[in-house]
């Protein structure tokens, strides 16, 4: 299975404008962009053809082309990364048998995430979307419960059936828990921002208007659940690292800790 890596990254961002190109302070001291630091993830994954990085910003070209990233040019009407991944896929001219979107704001995202999810999509054969789930820890769920009593958006939950099959996935935290009695493990999974799509269906994707949920959660992967398409969740685990996005300039501290321990 030919498999490539497709970055998606915007400027215009409503809750932080500008984000592929913030910089993080690194263990040794110096700094590199988001941007960077996830293409720096991509090229860790074994097994990879190709990975590219596909904006409509000339800014977030200019510097990815300046570390050696591959840019592939979109327009501006991309809604969402997989809106984006299937521009770049027709607009580059990009031969694949497997699209991995692994989105510009997931630098803590470990090689064998992506590994796992390449996997799982060619036991699969039936399967035309896939999607990594980690199960929470006592430090990510608290940081889920930090940032919904803040009031911020912060990460994606998912739920899914016996047979891995999302249910639904929500900027809440589901399911919910007693906080008076919170289980061990905690059955709460964090949705990791990566997918992998057979070509078809990122074709077909873009062949749909964006339904209620989606609109409403603002999570590009519920078109696909809102019609009848299933979505695999691949359950990953975090051996030990930390992992969490960057949603929010209050998320820089958590993920430059992470940084450190890793």
């Amino acid at each position: 299975m030919k498999t490539i890596i497709v970055i998606p990254a915007r400027y215009r961002s409503s809750r932080y404008p500008g984000k592929p190109l913030a910089e993080l302070t690194l263990p040794d001291g110096t700094r590199r962009s988001l941007i960077r630091l996830s293409w720096e993830a991509a090229t860790r994954v074994a097994g990879v053809a190709g990975v590219h990085v596909a904006t409509d910003d000339d800014r977030i070209a200019a510097h990815a082309r300046g570390f050696g990233a591959d840019v592939v040019m979109t327009g501006e009407d991309a809604r969402n990364g997989t809106e984006r991944c299937a521009e770049a896929l027709e607009r580059g001219g990009l031969d694949a048998d497997l699209v991995v979107n692994l989105q510009g704001d997931a630098p803590l995202t470990p090689p064998w995430f992506v590994e796992d999810l390449i996997a799982a999509m060619a036991r699969d054969g039936g399967a035309g979307v896939a999607t990594p789930v980690l199960r929470c820890d006592a430090r990510t769920y608290g940081h889920f419960r930090e940032d919904r009593q803040a009031g911020r958006v912060g990460g994606t939950t998912a739920v899914f059936d016996a047979e891995g099959r999302a249910l639904y996935f929500s900027k809440e935290v589901i399911p919910w828990i007693d906080p008076g009695a919170i289980p061990d493990p905690i059955p709460v999974f964090h949705h990791v921002g990566v997918y992998a799509y057979r070509p078809e269906a990122l074709r077909a994707y873009m062949g749909w208007a964006p339904g209620v949920l989606e609109r409403l959660e603002g999570l590009e992967q519920l078109r696909f659940l809102e019609n009848g398409v299933p979505l695999a969740c691949v359950e990953v685990e975090g051996r030990g690292r930390v992992f969490w996005e960057l949603n929010n300039p209050a998320d820089i501290p958590r993920i430059e800790a992470a940084l450190r321990e890793a």
